[in-house]
């Protein structure tokens, strides 16, 4: 498959088969895409956990939902959930990003769980990243350390709707343009 068939493949999926369970293959194939995600000064700023005991991903899907507002509620189906915990980047990265005022881990964060997602899609695997939940909550769970920022949850599963449905963005002219804004 080529890289935009990839792409166009990708989807945030929001209901899982739960009954199908993840390989350890496919999740290994995942974490090595993000592993050799780039990052700024080579700061590689996260570790993932993988949640798949299914008590604690209960527990972990609970603090991803948001019942008033209706969001992630999906993430209980999942067979699977990533959480990305922000790492300390290394000296310079945490130079660049005090002198050039951008949150370069952050960056990092978004590139290396993306990687994660498209070798999840390669894998006929479905995921959505979600940065809506109980940041507290996630942490007390997973034993994440106080000091440490829990950014991303990213569900993982065989989507129980598998259909690709078509991709709404916005026309190329309005996102693009060469040589001035």
């Amino acid at each position: 498959m080529n890289f935009l068939d990839l792409v166009k493949i990708r989807q945030s999926v929001r209901s899982y088969d739960p009954d199908r369970p993840v390989e350890k293959e496919k999740l290994d194939r995942c974490l090595e895409a993000l592993r050799l995600a780039p990052s700024a000064c080579n700061a590689q700023p996260w570790k993932i956990i993988l949640v798949d005991d299914p008590e604690l991903k209960e527990k972990i899907a609970k603090a991803a939902a948001s019942y008033v507002l209706g969001f992630n509620k999906f993430a209980r189906q999942a067979p699977v959930l990533a959480v990305v915990v922000r790492e300390e980047p290394n000296l310079t990265s945490k130079l660049g990003t005090i002198l050039k005022n951008k949150p370069y881990t952050l960056m990092d964060i978004g590139i290396a769980g993306e990687h994660f997602c498209l070798q999840a899609a390669s894998e006929g695997l479905g995921t959505c990243i979600m940065g809506w939940f109980d940041e507290p909550a996630v942490k007390k769970l997973l034993q994440i350390p106080r000091n440490k920022r829990t950014e991303l949850i990213i569900s993982i599963g065989y989507s129980a709707k598998p259909d690709i449905h078509q991709k709404i963005r916005k026309p190329l002219e309005t996102i693009c343009s060469y040589n001035r804004y």
